[in-house]
Formats: C-alpha cells, sequence, structure tokens
C-alpha cells in the first residue's frame, strides 16, 4: 500500500508537469488573398484545368512524350523512392507507441575438468522480454504524427514535381516545333535572298547596278545563312532538355510542322482562393509546418520523466523437455527524468521552435509565390493576345512592302538598300510571328502550371489539419 500511495503521488506530479508543458502557440498569417485575378476576365469558353491539361493543345505527340516522361524520368523515381522512404520512416514512428516483445533460446554443455562431475551437463533455457514506454506526454505520438506529416509533404513533392516534368516536356516541345517552323522560314528567306541575289547579279553584268550593291546582297545571304545554322543549334539543343526531361540519351525527333495545327487551349483560373487547395507546393510547405509542430510537441516531451514498463519469463533446465517446467517471471517499473544534460534537451526544444518559425516563413512564401506564379502568367496570357493582332498587320505589311520594293527595283525606280530592307523586315516579321505563337502556348503551359496542372489536394491526416499554419488566411 506504501508503495502504491508513492507510485500515485509520483504519477499525480509527473501529470502536472506534463501540464505545464505549453502547446505551440498559434500563429496566424499575415498571408491575404486577393478577391478576384489582375488579369483573368471569365468567359463562357474557358475551361477549368483538368488532370491532362496538355491534351487541350490537340496534339498526339505531346499526349505520347508526355506519357512517356512520367513513365520514364529519372527524376520522377527518384521522387517515388523518396515517398516509400518517408513511408518506411513513419512505420518505424509508429512502432514506438506499442511494446516491444524479445524471445530467447540458449543450449550450452559444461563439463568440470577434474573434480565433481556431477555438474557436468546440458542446460537448455529459454526466455521472453518486454517493455513499454507510457507515452504520458505524447512524444511518441507526436514523432509518429511528424512522420505521417513529413510523408504526406514527400508525396506533395513527387506531385509538385510530375507537374514541373509535365509543363517542361510542354514547354520544351513547343520550343522545339516552334524552332523547326523558324527552321523553315529562315530557308524559305534564304532561298529568296539568293533568287534577288541572282538578279542584282545579272543586273550587274548588264550594268545596270554596281559592285557594292553585288556585295550588299551576298552579305545579306550570308547573314540569313548565319541566323538559320543558329537555329539549328537551338534546335538541338531543345532536343537535348526533351532527351532530358524523358530519361533518355537521345532526344525525340520532332513530327510537329507548325505551331498552327495546335490548338490555343482558353483557361479559367478561377477564384484566388482556391489556389490553396490546387497547389501540391503549397500542400507540402503546409505538411512540413506540421511536421515541425509535432517535433516541436516531442522536444518539450523530452524534457519530462520517462516511465517506462518491463516484464519478463524465462525457464531453464537439463533437458528441453524440462525446459518450460519451473518457469520465472519478472516484472518492473522505472522511472527516467533529466537532471543535468548541459543544456542538450533544451536546446533541442529551441531547434525544433527555430527550425517552425522557418517552415512557417516557407508556408507563407510559397502562397506568396504561388499567386506570382499565376498573375505572371495570366498577364503573359492577355499581353500575347494583345499583340496578335499587331504582329498580323505587320506581318502582312512586311509582305506587302518586299513585293513592291522588289518591282521597283527591277523596274530601276528604286536603290537596292529600300530591297535590302524590305527583305530583312520581312523575315522578321515572319520569326517574330512564331516566337510570339510560341509565347502564347508556352504562357498557357505555365498558367496551367501555376494553377496547380488539375491537382486536388487529398484527405488530410488529423497531424495536418490541427496545424496552426492555416490559421489568419483570409480572402
Amino acid at each position: 500500500m506504501r508503495l502504491n500511495s508513492k507510485m500515485n503521488a509520483l504519477l499525480m506530479a509527473m501529470s502536472l508537469a506534463g501540464c505545464a508543458a505549453p502547446l505551440p502557440a498559434p500563429v496566424a498569417s499575415t498571408t491575404a488573398l486577393p478577391a478576384q485575378w489582375h488579369s483573368a476576365p471569365q468567359t463562357d469558353a474557358q475551361a477549368g484545368v483538368t488532370a491532362d491539361w496538355w491534351r487541350s493543345f490537340g496534339s498526339a505527340e505531346l499526349d505520347a512524350l508526355v506519357n512517356q516522361a512520367q513513365a520514364q524520368s529519372l527524376d520522377m523515381a527518384a521522387a517515388v523512392a523518396r515517398v516509400q522512404q518517408a513511408g518506411a520512416a513513419a512505420r518505424i514512428a509508429g512502432a514506438a507507441l506499442l511494446p516491444e516483445v524479445g524471445a530467447s533460446l540458449s543450449a550450452s554443455r559444461q563439463q568440470r575438468l577434474g573434480g565433481n562431475a556431477s555438474v557436468d551437463g546440458n542446460l537448455f533455457g529459454a526466455g521472453l522480454n518486454a517493455s513499454y514506454e507510457v507515452d504520458f506526454w505524447g512524444r511518441h505520438r507526436a514523432g509518429r504524427d511528424s512522420a505521417l506529416s513529413t510523408l504526406q509533404a514527400s508525396a506533395f513533392d513527387r506531385d509538385t514535381l510530375q507537374l514541373t516534368v509535365t509543363a517542361g516536356v510542354a514547354t520544351t516541345w513547343l520550343q522545339a516545333v516552334a524552332l523547326r517552323e523558324r527552321i523553315a522560314i529562315g530557308e524559305r528567306n534564304l532561298q529568296s535572298a539568293g533568287r534577288l541575289l541572282a538578279l542584282v547579279e545579272s543586273r550587274v553584268r548588264a550594268g545596270a547596278a554596281t559592285p557594292l550593291e553585288l556585295a550588299q546582297q551576298r552579305g545579306l545571304v550570308a547573314a540569313q545563312r548565319r541566323g538559320v545554322e543558329a537555329l539549328r543549334q537551338q534546335a538541338g539543343d531543345a532536343r537535348s532538355a526533351l532527351a532530358l526531361l524523358l530519361g533518355e540519351d537521345s532526344g525525340p525527333d520532332i513530327a510537329t510542322p507548325t505551331l498552327a495545327a495546335l490548338q490555343a487551349p482558353s483557361v479559367a483560373a478561377g477564384l484566388p482562393a482556391e489556389l490553396l487547395t490546387r497547389r501540391p507546393d503549397i500542400a507540402r510547405a503546409e505538411a512540413q509546418l506540421a511536421a515541425a509542430d509535432a517535433n516541436l510537441l516531442a522536444a518539450r516531451a523530452a524534457l519530462l520523466p520517462r516511465l517506462t514498463l518491463t516484464g519478463g519469463i524465462a525457464s531453464g533446465g537439463d533437458a528441453l523437455r524440462r525446459v518450460f517446467d519451473n518457469p520465472l517471471y519478472s516484472l518492473a517499473a522505472g522511472l527516467a527524468a533529466p537532471v543535468f544534460d548541459a543544456g542538450r534537451l533544451a536546446a533541442g526544444r529551441d531547434l525544433a521552435q527555430a527550425r517552425r518559425e522557418e517552415l512557417l516563413a516557407g508556408y507563407r512564401a510559397a502562397i506568396v509565390a504561388a499567386f506570382a506564379d499565376t498573375e505572371v502568367a495570366l498577364n503573359a496570357v492577355a499581353g500575347v493576345a494583345a499583340q496578335a493582332a499587331a504582329q498580323a498587320e505587320e506581318l502582312a505589311q512586311a509582305q506587302r512592302a518586299l513585293t513592291l520594293a522588289e518591282r521597283r527595283y527591277r523596274a530601276g525606280a528604286d536603290s537596292l538598300l529600300t530591297l535590302l530592307d524590305a527583305q530583312r523586315t520581312l523575315y522578321a516579321a515572319q520569326d517574330g510571328a512564331v516566337q510570339l505563337q510560341a509565347q502564347g502556348l508556352q504562357a498557357s503551359v505555365a498558367l496551367y502550371k501555376a494553377l496547380g496542372g488539375g491537382w486536388s489536394r487529398p484527405a488530410m491526416t488529423a497531424a495536418a489539419t490541427n496545424s496552426s499554419s492555416l490559421q489568419g488566411l483570409t480572402p
């Protein structure tokens, strides 16, 4: 009875000590969500973002490349392995909440050299032991919750990487198609420049043009040839970048001839507040903050006493059939409390607190970055659309100017300088039109990525739901 009263008093003191351990104080986020996007006019023609958003471009080639990248990407394989590692770590952390049981078997033979031989013989033994640390302060539960939140963060990181790889494939493929089209335009302009060079040469032979005009036209032909070769180099770089995303040694051959064969998608951005549940990187930052909350609880609980219960049963004999005849069992309870550790445990608590503050700032930064990405993508889509009409007019006038300049030069009514300038202007207008079209399609890819690429937040664990990271977010 005296022992029981002492034990009860001890447990009461430990409970009071546990009540004295403060929980992480909620920190209200100062991130204010805008009510609407600045550059996102909503029309009936716009469609929401789906998980297979890249198919909205209407290209079977792009669809095949994205599927290949998702299946073969080495970065994706590494991300999947990290999720498996986090899952194993979560199982390890959860095992601390259950008793640990071990078994032992032994066999030996002893024989004394000389003397009494009655002690000689075989000895057999068997034992079973168990230990369990009572989780009064929630240290092990906090460790398990931290591991589960880390597992969630790892899964969200995998989803973020998948979205990044998919958008990278689409962007790089669009660049490769645009470069192929620009090379074709450059070759056509090079042929046109060569045709005009033949005209200048014939005029020089006839005495109607000067050697200066011949040198100028030849210089234009050389400059256009150099531009085509530079585009071929860029096309090779784009192919290598695409091979890296696909996890291959060499990039695929691009079959799509022009960007005009693609559909220009119209994306509905939705409300800004919806972005919090549509971006896997925001979910990852939130899960990391939830893990930091749990780690802080565990670090504070480590400062408190620990109660460990142990028990065992063992038996032995000189024959296998008598090993379990007379078993012995034992039960014990041990209490251990930190007295002096040179501030190690307190420093661990401070470290966990500082880590939580860092991840809270990172969570807020992820939200701000997500809104900035979306605004930039929306602005790019609107800006390219605004430039398209002017670019079409520029191209039409450049084509007309070259036709007129060639007629006037043939008639001797104008100098070669006007014809040279008209050639350069047309080439620049044609090349700029393709680049602008590529920028518009790539801006759509960036918008799909900024809006989460059709990703949706799965059901959260209790540890993540109880995190203080969601507090204070007001639209």
